[in-house]
Formats: structure tokens, sequence, C-alpha cells
């Protein structure tokens, strides 16, 4: 669920959406998310200040914490 929301905004926001692989590790009480794009595109994905990433994260723990978990998004 969390991999392919994730999948889905980061494949709308980058040139190379071929590139875009998503992992996520689910363990009791958190999920990892780790995404990993083109070179050319981590510049994109991260934003001015780190705030595209920082909405990403947002709203990925906002769906976490309604169902009681807690969602950790890194960029590889």
């Amino acid at each position: 669920m969390f991999k392919d929301l994730v999948e889905y905004m980061v494949k709308s926001l980058v040139d190379e959406p071929d590139m875009v692989e998503v992992t996520e590790m689910a363990g009791e009480s958190s999920i990892i998310v780790e995404v990993r794009v083109a070179d050319e595109d981590t510049g994109r994905i991260i934003g001015r200040k780190g705030r595209v990433i920082n909405a990403l994260r947002t709203i990925v723990q906002s769906l976490g914490a309604k169902e009681g978990k807690r969602v950790t998004l890194e960029v590889l």
C-alpha cells in the first residue's frame, strides 16, 4: 500500500519514471520505504531545501498513523 503510493507520486515527479525503484520493508510497528531514482532525478525528488521529500514523508507518515505504524521514507 505504501509502496504503491510512493511509487505513483515519485514517478509523476521525475523525468525517467522507468528508473524508479521502490522497496518496502515492514516490521511489527514500523515500515521503511526506500526510493531509488536516476542520478539526475535525485534533486527533483529532494527539492529546494528538502521541501518535496518532506511533503512526501508527511503524506506517508499520516497514512501510517491511521494504521498505527511508523513509516520512514528514504531516498537512496
